[in-house]
């Protein structure tokens, strides 16, 4: 009876590990930019695309976070939150550089 309860516990210890990951919030401004080649510029753009699509992930409707919602909801809220600032800090960054790539005339 005793090992049932300890696996219940881990799994739901790792159910809500896993509810909490939280994407990547990446800088709008990196040090060395300036220096970036054209193609870099082209790298770092789809980079920052890919961070976003990431973001936007881990805020859908999958089966974590449902049972996230259900045994601890504020894990949830704080995901929803970060994947927002991530999302908007992947446009900055984006934007960021698209205004780089059009000064070098790349």
């Amino acid at each position: 009876m005793k090992n049932i309860q300890f696996i219940a516990a881990a799994g739901a210890a790792a159910l809500f590990v896993s509810a909490c990951a939280t994407p990547r919030v990446v800088e709008a401004q990196q040090a060395g930019d300036r220096n970036l080649s054209c193609a870099e510029i082209m790298q770092q753009i789809d980079e920052a695309r890919q961070f976003e699509e990431a973001a936007r992930d881990d805020r859908s409707v999958n089966t974590t976070n449902v049972a996230a919602a259900v045994l601890f909801w504020p894990a949830l809220v704080g995901t929803y939150m970060n994947t927002e600032e991530a999302i908007e800090a992947a446009q900055d960054r984006r934007e960021h550089l698209n205004r780089l790539y059009e000064n070098k005339g790349c």
